[in-house]
């Protein structure tokens, strides 16, 4: 069950995002002089590449803390929205880095493939590679779940991205681990079975890098909200007393923040001030629900007489 969002200040935010990525950072360190040195020693080129994949993640990572801190930022004269499109952009790197490891992956094994086709088959490998994918797997799928729910208690799409970036580790893992324990236990004939495995799973991780930068990239080019996210903008719009109509809605995202243009319109015989506070109480109810940090552009026009549509805006 995903825990609902809780609001944090920008500070919270970028402390807690870069604790959780050091501690990735020191489990990815870890793993990768693990790997490489069980892989070297039990004669598991599997095992090895396996480590090099962790190397994937430190890049990921150190992207994660600096941008992180970058796109908290306050707004100024340069950036008059903020800097929350630097974390979009960690978001996608990320997602490409994903892309680029799940193409090596699939390369390297086809070329295994090829090989043992033509009749060079690999070594054996030792129970010490066996037992180091066992323990990737476990570590990288608890910080998996670790990193993916403090990314989406503080709503940072890069620490969640980077979340999925470490589920990818844990299945190159058991791919290797699949293929490691053919190699042992079923015979020489069943050493293809690891590259076919290692290939299967490079089409999983390019799937989750393509989920992962699709929403990034939409972000970056100026998308609109999902309809889920815009309807719940929509009633709280339509719900505020005074508000008859609106049209113009225009909605998009900045990073964490949400940027909402829209027209309202009034009854034509109240005042400018009546007008302001209506516009303003519809304000304080959109960033009641979805944060102080949001930004609302409010227009506030007369209503004459305009057709309501059933979501509650009209057409002009």
């Amino acid at each position: 069950m995903t825990e609902p969002q809780r609001h944090y200040s920008d500070r919270q935010v970028v402390g807690i995002a870069r604790r959780v990525t050091w501690v990735g950072f020191a489990v990815n360190a870890a793993l990768t002089g693990l790997k490489i040195a069980a892989g070297i020693i039990g004669r598991s080129s599997a095992m090895v590449a396996d480590g090099v994949h962790s190397l994937s993640d430190f890049v990921t990572d150190v992207i994660v803390i600096v941008m992180i801190g970058v796109s908290r930022r306050k707004a100024n004269t340069v950036y008059q929205y903020g800097y929350g499109k630097y974390e979009t952009l960690a978001t996608v790197i990320i997602g490409a880095a994903l892309g680029i490891v799940a193409l090596g992956l699939f390369a390297g094994g086809l070329h295994a493939v090829v090989e043992v086709i033509r009749g060079n088959l690999p070594e054996q490998p030792g129970m010490i590679a066996l037992w180091m994918a066992l323990i990737s797997i476990l570590a990288k799928e608890i910080l998996f779940h670790y990193t993916r729910r403090w990314g989406q208690r503080i709503g940072s799409a890069a620490v969640i991205a980077n979340a999925w970036h470490h589920r990818s580790d844990a299945f190159s893992s058991l791919a290797t681990l699949t293929g490691i324990s053919g190699a042992i236990f079923l015979g020489p004939s069943w050493r293809i079975f690891d590259p076919i495995a290692a290939m299967l799973v490079s089409l999983f991780i390019l799937r989750a890098a393509i989920n992962i930068a699709r929403p990034a990239v939409m972000e970056l080019l100026d998308a609109s909200l999902p309809p889920e996210i815009a309807g719940k903008l929509k009633n709280i719009i339509k719900d505020t007393p005074g508000i008859i109509t609106y049209h113009h809605f225009r909605s998009r995202r900045n990073g964490a923040m949400i940027i909402l243009d829209v027209h309202i319109k009034v009854n034509p015989n109240i005042t400018v001030e009546q007008g302001h506070s209506i516009a303003t109480d519809m304000e304080r109810r959109l960033k009641g629900d979805f944060g102080r940090s949001m930004i609302v552009n409010v227009h506030v026009e007369p209503y004459r007489g305009q057709k309501i549509n059933p979501d509650g805006s009209c057409k002009d």
